[in-house]
């Protein structure tokens, strides 16, 4: 830190509480955070959550969430405009990082961020595309689209699994149940084909995850998710390396607004990298 920024500095474990005001810095950051998304991130892990402040005034914040043994996730890494180029956002980084215990840390990076990141040990996976638009009607509603409880939870905690880098039951327990969250799922013959989840956001509906097998799955569950919406635009953020849930999104009307990175500190778990139609949260993966 400098010298130019008086008062005393201590970094301490955010609350719930904490995290409201946080939020509201995501969103003065065009972030589009959901609005009830603290709770189920906080069921995850609980211990994951640190903010910076000066004389008790809050002014840095970041995630580390982990998942099991190996993996953790980064983000929400902020720093209050006004109190920018002191040096509290990297003293709260630092600080966090210890949390992950030598787990290989992810990251969705915006693109001023990366080279930053570039430097702190992450290397590039893949970019990522938020789309947003509204999503008219694609027809008549598809009869294989149920609400998730169908699927059951154990069905859909073992699809959820195999899209991703580790297992988070605690988090999507929460997540399908949260106020305001929708979930629908595909089950075609008896068998779980994908599922998604619409919530609200501060500036847009977000959708996510969007998990499918194939771009038809995705397609059915994104029109479902989108009725929800009643025509207003919504968001979701779509890997690149999906050549097929690119091409859903704009094929739907949805136009990219911006970027992301996705960034390892080192080797992930194997997972269906072709069924993830629009990513969970960029926050948390």
């Amino acid at each position: 830190m400098t010298d130019s920024a008086p008062g005393r500095f201590a970094i301490s474990r955010a609350t719930l509480d904490d995290w409201r005001v946080v939020t509201g810095w995501a969103g003065d950051e065009g972030w589009n955070p959901g609005l009830g998304d603290a709770p189920s991130f906080f069921a995850q892990d609980p211990e994951g959550f640190f903010i910076g402040r000066l004389d008790d005034d809050p002014v840095s914040a970041i995630s580390v969430v982990n998942y099991g043994d190996s993996y953790a996730f980064l983000g929400f890494y902020l720093v209050r405009p006004d109190q920018r180029g002191h040096g509290f956002g990297l003293a709260t980084w630092q600080a966090a990082l210890a949390h992950a215990d030598g787990r290989t840390v992810g990251l969705d990076g915006v693109p001023a961020q990366q080279g930053n990141y570039r430097r702190s040990g992450f290397t590039w996976k893949h970019g990522t595309q938020r789309f947003v638009g509204p999503l008219p009607s694609n027809g008549v509603p598809d009869r294989h689209v149920r609400p998730v409880e169908a699927a059951g939870l154990r069905a859909l905690m073992a699809y959820d699994s195999a899209c991703l880098p580790a297992d988070r039951p605690r988090f999507l327990e929460s997540w399908l149940a949260a106020p305001g969250h929708r979930a629908l799922a595909r089950i075609v013959d008896g068998r779980l084909t994908g599922y998604g989840v619409i919530r609200p956001g501060r500036d847009a509906p977000r959708v996510g995850p969007l998990f499918a097998d194939t771009r038809a799955d995705a397609e059915a569950l994104l029109d479902a998710l989108a009725a929800e919406a009643d025509g207003t635009p919504v968001a979701m953020d779509v890997p690149e390396t999906n050549t097929e849930a690119v091409a859903l999104a704009e094929a739907r009307g949805m136009k990219p607004t911006f970027d992301t990175a996705r960034m390892y500190t080192g080797p992930i778990r194997a997972y269906a990298e072709e069924r993830v139609f629009g990513v969970t949260s960029l926050e948390l993966g």
